[in-house]
């Protein structure tokens, strides 16, 4: 999940060596925490935050797959 995460963001954003993806792991639900560049902030979430709600649905889909529930948290 985090491999996936941090693929899509260093697609998403200009300087992908700023993109730290950290995993929190519980029982049945698996947090994942992205951390950008500033500047790169808006590319992740886009327009009306639909690039991340994309990000989340995609998420959501293989961590069903797993058998797992996955939330991904956007900080600054």
């Amino acid at each position: 999940m985090k491999e996936l995460v941090e693929l899509i963001a260093k697609a998403l954003v200009d300087k992908p060596s700023e993109v730290v993806v950290a995993e929190v792991e519980g029982e049945k639900t698996t947090v994942l925490e992205l951390r950008v560049a500033r500047e790169d902030l808006g590319k992740v979430i886009g327009k009306q935050g639909r690039t991340a709600g994309a990000m989340r649905i995609i998420l959501s889909a293989a961590g069903t797959k797993l058998g797992k529930r996955c939330v991904l948290e956007i900080l600054e």
